[in-house]
Order: structure tokens, then sequence, then C-alpha cells
């Protein structure tokens, strides 16, 4: 398989893994900093294992600075929570918004960090899924929201300066950077999550929510990440903005507005337009990545 190939595949499984995230919220009857502490919790006790049996089996080619792992994981945490802190202070539209941004700050990131260039092609399949995704948010954003509409750019921008990291530091591993964040993002949630212990169930749906979402889409994104230029994976990812609410959808007969419905097909359009336009495009070889 092609560099450019595996990578685009990773980062759709994360994207897909990641777009079942209102399915898990819709099975919990918790409030959402209860839902993100044990969220955190479980995807970073999955991270734990993954980087226990990786050390086992290989070694990690070359070194990045110590003090790498704790700024980035901060960085990580800040992503997770700030996500939650967007919502409670401002609309999932306004959050969806600003979310579809991320292909343009990662590309403005990769040029000034790594003198990548941003691609023609990307900046109109971006500008495009912009508008759809405008549409899903119905245009809602109001001077109230701007608390929440800071936190969600902290968001963005954050998850896009790790986009760029791990194409930057081929030697960073990635688990170690997602568990320390996932552990800070508990930190995080404590004052303000229930300190009551879940039922059996809950704590089943918590763990496989944390695992799949917060751990391995995680570790697969930021993996698969390094392979295609970060842009090219932020439009990716915007294929959570379609999915989420077609799950819940078909789980949950929860029928999206036609705002929604537009949306997601100018999303979708904009993004298999781009990835059709580049096949049989010529690329430059991508680094050999093993390490996670």
């Amino acid at each position: 398989m092609q560099p450019r190939t595996y990578g685009m595949v990773l980062v759709g499984i994360a994207t897909l893994i990641w777009s079942t995230a209102g399915l898990f919220v819709r099975a919990l009857d918790l409030d959402v900093w209860t839902v993100l502490g044990w969220r955190s919790l479980f995807g970073g006790l999955t991270l734990a294992i993954i980087i226990l049996a990786k050390q086992r089996i290989s070694a990690v080619p070359g070194k990045v600075p110590l003090y790498f792992y704790p700024l980035f994981g901060l960085m990580a945490a800040i992503s997770m929570y700030g996500y939650i802190g967007a919502l409670k202070l401002t609309t999932v539209a306004n959050v969806l918004a600003i979310y579809a941004t991320v292909p343009f700050v990662a590309a403005v990131i990769s040029y000034l960090w790594l003198k990548e260039k941003i691609s023609k092609r990307v900046l109109i399949a971006s500008l495009i899924a912009f508008v759809g995704v405008l549409v899903v948010a119905g245009f809602g954003a109001k001077l109230d929201d701007l608390a929440g509409n800071g936190l969600a750019f902290l968001m963005t921008l954050t998850f896009s300066i790790l986009l760029v990291a791990a194409r930057r530091y081929p030697a960073l591993r990635l688990a170690p950077v997602n568990a320390l964040g996932s552990g800070f993002c508990v930190l995080l949630c404590l004052p303000l999550m229930s300190h009551e212990l879940p039922s059996m169930t809950e704590l089943l749906v918590l763990a496989v929510f944390g695992a799949t979402t917060s751990g391995i889409a995680y570790l697969l994104f930021m993996t698969g990440g390094r392979y295609i230029p970060s842009s090219e994976a932020g439009l990716i990812g915007l294929l959570d903005v379609v999915l989420g609410p077609l799950w819940v959808w078909l789980a949950f007969s929860e029928t999206p507005p036609t705002s929604t419905v537009v949306g997601a097909v100018i999303i979708l359009l904009a993004v298999f337009w781009y990835l059709w336009s580049g096949i049989g495009e010529p690329r430059k070889p991508a680094r050999t990545l093993k390490n996670v």
C-alpha cells in the first residue's frame, strides 16, 4: 500500500470511529463532564496498554526532547476539554462551523513550520466544505457565544498543531502523547464531574466509548496524519460532521433538519471531489514512520 493511501485509510478509520460519539452519548444518562472524565480515563488506559505492547516488539527510532510529551499531551487535553467546554457555552452548530476551519489552520501552520506548500485544490475543497458546515450551523453565531466560540477555536488550533507536530517529529511517539492528554483531561474534569460511580452498564459503555473514540481514534488519526499533508487530514476529518448525525438517525430515528442534510451533501461533495481529483497525482515519497 502506498504511504499516502495508508495515511488516508488511517485518518478515514479514525474519523469513522469518532463519528460514533453521538451514539454513546445518547446511550448514557450522565452529565457531559462525567462522560468526558470517564471517557478520557478509559482512553488513557487503552493507550497505556498499547504503549506496553509496543515496547515489547519494537524500538523507537530517533529521539525527541522529553518535555515534548507533556507539552503536546497538554495540547491534546486542551483539544478534548475545549470541545466539551465549547458545547456548554455555545451551540453544536457554532462548534462545527469553527471546527471546519481545521484544514485552513493546519495548512497555515504547516506552511509556517514545515514550509509545506498549500495546494490550490485543498483550498478550494476546504472552502466548499466550510460553506457546507455553515449551512449545517445555520449561521447561528451570536455575541453571547463569544466564549464558547473562543474555546472551539482553541480546540481547533491545538488539534491542528498536533497534526503538524506528528509530521514534523517522526520520532515522537503518539501513544504516550495522547495517553498524557487523556490523563490531563481527567484532572481537568475532576472538579466538574460527578464522583458517584456509574452503573456497571454505564461503565461498560464508557469503557468502549473511551477505548475507541479517545484512545484508538486519536492514535490512528495522528499516525495517519504523518503520511499525508495536515490540511488533507483535516479535510477528511470533516466527514465526522456528516457521519455523526447519520448514525444517530439510523439508530434512534432522530431525523436531522433539512439544513443538516444539505450541508452534509456539500461537505461530502467537497471531500470526494478533492480525493478523486488527486488520484494519479505524483506525490513526494513519505517518511518511513512506524512508531506510535
